[in-house]
């Protein structure tokens, strides 16, 4: 019997690999044929998808902005895709490639499962901008996603929103999943160790709805009470709007607040390293893969109690939730931590606990096997 068709459509070639190559080597082993589709596949990726056992795909998305000569442009591309390869589903995620690719499946009527993972800038409705770009992008769901077969998310904050914008109805057919899930095996558990320099960390894009300068502003109040405490930071400097300057991150380096390592593909490493891990964000996350693996590894977590960062938490026994934007509901909680060593192992032990339960990938990956078979 020929093998079904499957084609996932990202907005970023490392996402495909990173974050679905466990789920792309899932559908392989159950007989699937996998396309994997993003704009500009760089050498590494395009070897490491073709090594897994996918075809890499390239097609052209204009990743920010709206030129609807160029949209359409990316739609008419998919649909080409879709016919060309013979596609029996399409599943793709994030905002454009679902909103383009749902489009272009549905003029071939080829079923697809989108999955949202997080309504991200543009639903956190901040600024005047924000609302305007969440308004548009309201009417472009509207017109992608409600002939598509089913809808996954990975928290239960997003599929109340677009219910209640009208965005999609009861009737559609939805699945929900803890976020891309992580790899057990790959993101391993080791257990802390009391210590009387307690470290934190803090993994995002340096944007400010990822909470970096209420971190940075808690870490300068928290050295001087504390100086044998440590506050690590890593990510990629960002050109966006609410981008975090990189001089006011390299004055807290040089004045030994934050200790910052820039990008890094070791986060494991990292991770095994540090005792706690941070995240203070606002954004309306999906439900963030750093938490994950921060969980597996045994860090306790801090985060927010907002869309899909309080899904990685149970209150006092893995870590605590904080209000967004609330400097001293963060120092609290890193405070206890450094005058309450003993808790990260308790807690460590219990985050790992809570991943082998909620965020294993295998769980994960075959939740989304059992509802592809259900459509096919």
């Amino acid at each position: 019997m020929q093998k079904k068709r499957i084609l996932l459509v990202a907005s970023y070639d490392g996402s495909l690999y990173e974050f679905r190559g466990d789920f792309i080597k899932h559908l392989i082993a159950n007989n699937y044929e996998v396309f994997a589709a993003a704009p500009i596949f760089s050498e590494k990726y395009f070897k490491k998808i073709k090594e897994i056992g996918a075809t890499p795909i390239e097609f052209k998305l204009q990743r920010t902005g709206l030129n609807p000569i160029k949209d359409l442009q990316t739609i008419y591309e998919l649909k080409s895709i879709i016919k060309k390869n013979r596609i029996d589903l399409v599943f793709p995620y994030t905002l454009k490639p679902v909103v383009y690719s749902s489009i272009a499946a549905n003029m071939c009527k080829i079923p697809v499962i989108s999955l949202i993972t997080g309504l991200g800038y543009t639903f956190s409705g901040l600024t005047a901008k924000t609302k305007l770009l969440q308004r548009f992008s309201e009417s472009l769901y509207k017109l992608s996603i409600r002939k598509n077969r089913a809808i996954v998310f990975q928290n239960t904050d997003d599929h109340q929103l677009l219910l209640d914008r009208k965005i999609i109805d009861v009737s559609q057919k939805v699945a929900f999943v803890s976020g891309s899930g992580v790899n057990l095996e790959q993101f391993r558990f080791k257990e802390k160790k009391t210590t009387d320099h307690v470290s934190f960390l803090l993994i995002a894009r340096l944007i400010k709805e990822k909470g970096i300068a209420l971190y940075m502003e808690a870490a300068e109040i928290l050295k001087a009470r504390y100086p044998q405490s440590e506050f690590h930071l890593i990510g990629a400097t960002e050109t966006s709007p609410s981008a975090i300057s990189e001089d006011e991150i390299n004055l807290l380096h040089q004045k030994g607040i934050i200790v910052f390592h820039g990008l890094q593909y070791n986060i494991e490493e990292h991770l095994h390293k540090r005792d706690v891990f941070v995240l203070p964000s606002y954004y309306r996350e999906g439900l963030p893969r750093t938490t994950l693996e921060a969980c597996a590894c045994g860090n306790p977590i801090i985060t927010t109690d907002s869309v899909g960062c309080r899904e990685s938490v149970k209150e006092g026994f893995n870590g605590f939730l904080i209000e967004p934007q609330d400097l001293e509901s963060l120092i609290k909680a890193m405070e206890y931590f450094i005058n309450n060593p003993d808790k990260i192992k308790e807690m460590g032990i219990n985050s790992r606990k809570y991943a082998e339960e909620r965020f294993d990938v295998d769980i994960i990956n075959n939740d989304l096997l059992q509802l592809i078979k259900s459509i096919l």
